[in-house]
């Protein structure tokens, strides 16, 4: 049986959608679908017997593995990136979180799946993903996963990894802003940003927090780095300190940590307040992992053949999205009520 490509992606996101996690359940689950929802998925039909036709686990196995990747990505990206922004209430101004993950169940430490994405910190949609091989690091796949981006007006966030030279100077070039974290990386630039005179800046915005055993509140101070203030890092003209005091409710005792970041936006353009959301909504990228992880068990798939791990990851990536889309804040709640009576064992290998 022939099958249109198309088909078995839209029932391989259907499946995940439904809580199925390898090829073979995927396969499985698409042999119970009635014919009215094969059709609604596009199944070809059975020459001879005119029924909507299924495809089975090796043929999604046999697709997903052999299936160019990079292609799959830019596809959904840009399929993802047209239904956000026609949601009501979209936002002027993309802000894009950028963080990479590995997919530890993907092979022997050393050989394993390594993705770096970006998420659109207002919606939670997966814009782009692209792979990072053994041969390279995060760093240098950093530019080409933006590429293929609409950068003019948006702000980039990232952590301390990705506060590079040459990452502030090609954004800058692409008419983007940048947020990024700085640590001991960085030596020099953490040094003058230790310096600067935070005792005489004032806190400009202050955000609480309670959750996971702790109550958090984070001081954002901001100063404009011009003149003698000046930072040595490509187009960075505030400089940011967020001084974080967390309870530890369970001890009683308190911790105090610093953050430093930097911006190439003005005061004008990127108030405290937009900095500290910003600076807080990068962890959009970490839910989402999060979410693959504890809800989708990605690390626990122990799905290794060709394309089919990074694949696999981008079906995830879409169903996701498609509930953040659709208003869903809980998708842990979504999955379990559609994933309730699949029994095959999470960690089955295909």
């Amino acid at each position: 049986m022939i099958h249109p490509w198309p088909s078995p992606l839209a029932v391989a996101v259907a499946a995940v959608a439904a809580g199925q996690m390898s090829t073979a359940a995927i396969g499985e689950w698409a042999a119970d679908l009635p014919d009215a929802v094969l059709g609604s998925l596009g199944a070809a039909r059975d020459p001879w017997t005119g029924t909507r036709v299924a495809p089975d686990a090796t043929t999604i196995g046999r697709l997903l593995s052999r299936v160019d990747a990079d292609a799959l990505d830019t596809a959904v990206g840009r399929w993802l990136i047209n239904r956000a922004t026609a949601v009501p209430g979209a936002v002027a101004r993309r802000v894009i979180a950028v963080d990479g993950k590995t997919l530890r169940g993907s092979g022997r430490p050393g050989d394993q799946v390594h993705l770096l994405a970006a998420v659109d910190q207002h919606t939670g949609v997966v814009l782009a993903q692209t792979d990072v091989d053994g041969k390279t690091n995060e760093i240098t796949r950093f530019q080409p996963l933006l590429a293929g981006l609409d950068l003019a007006g948006a702000v980039v966030t990232a952590d301390a990894l990705h506060t590079q030279r040459e990452h502030a100077r090609w954004l800058a070039e692409n008419k983007a802003g940048y947020v990024f974290t700085v640590k001991k990386n960085q030596p020099h630039l953490y040094r003058q940003l230790k310096a600067l005179p935070w005792a005489k800046i004032p806190v400009l915005d202050t955000t609480r927090g309670r959750g996971h055993g702790r109550h958090d509140i984070r001081r954002l101070q901001t100063v404009t780095c011009t003149g003698p203030l000046a930072l040595d890092f490509p187009h960075a003209v505030q400089a940011i300190r967020i001084r974080r005091r967390r309870l530890h409710t369970a001890t009683g005792r308190w911790s105090t940590v610093n953050v430093y970041a930097i911006t190439n936006l003005t005061a004008t353009q990127a108030s405290p307040t937009d900095l500290a959301d910003w600076l807080r909504g990068h962890w959009t990228i970490e839910v989402l992992h999060h979410i693959r992880d504890t809800t989708y068990r990605e690390d626990a798939s122990r799905v290794r053949t060709g394309n089919a791990p990074r694949a696999l990851a981008t079906l995830r990536n879409t169903v996701i999205s498609l509930l953040r889309l659709s208003g869903l804040t809980t998708i842990a709640k979504r999955y379990a009520a559609t994933a309730e009576t699949h029994t095959e064992p999470y960690n089955s290998s295909d």
